[in-house]
C-alpha cells in the first residue's frame, strides 16, 4: 500500500467554536463529536479537531500500512519522533515525526 494522506487534525483550545467554523466550512455535521475529538468527513479527508492536540499548527497524517517501519526510515532520514505509535482506540495507531526543516508529519494505521 502506498501511503495517502487521508486525515488532517487541528488543535481547538476552544472545541465549541473550531466546530461551528469547520462544520460552516465543510457544510456537514461531525461524525464524531466528543469533548476529546471531533472529527468531519469532506469526501476521502477526515478532519479532526483535538483539544488536548499540541499547538504546533495542523498535522497532516498519511495512513501507512507498517507504523512502525516507517517511524524507523524517518528517523534514519533525520527526523525526530515527537509521538511514538501510540493506541487512540479500537487498535488504531498513531504517531508523529518532526522532519530536519520542522514540519510535523502525521502517521495512521488503521486496524
Amino acid at each position: 500500500m502506498t501511503p495517502e494522506m487521508k486525515t488532517v487534525i487541528y488543535p481547538a483550545e476552544d472545541i465549541g467554536r473550531a466546530k461551528e467554523l469547520f462544520g460552516r466550512l465543510l457544510g456537514v455535521a461531525p461524525y464524531v463529536d466528543e469533548p476529546y475529538y471531533v472529527g468531519f468527513r469532506a469526501g476521502s479527508l477526515e478532519v479532526g479537531l483535538d483539544p488536548n492536540g499540541h499547538r504546533d499548527g495542523a498535522t497532516c497524517y498519511w495512513h501507512v500500512e507498517d507504523i512502525e517501519s516507517t517511524l524507523a526510515t524517518l528517523a534514519e532520514a533525520g527526523a525526530e519522533v515527537r509521538q511514538p505509535a501510540t493506541d487512540v482506540g479500537g487498535g488504531k495507531l498513531t504517531a508523529i515525526v518532526k522532519d530536519p526543516e520542522g514540519n510535523l508529519i502525521g502517521l495512521i494505521r488503521e486496524p
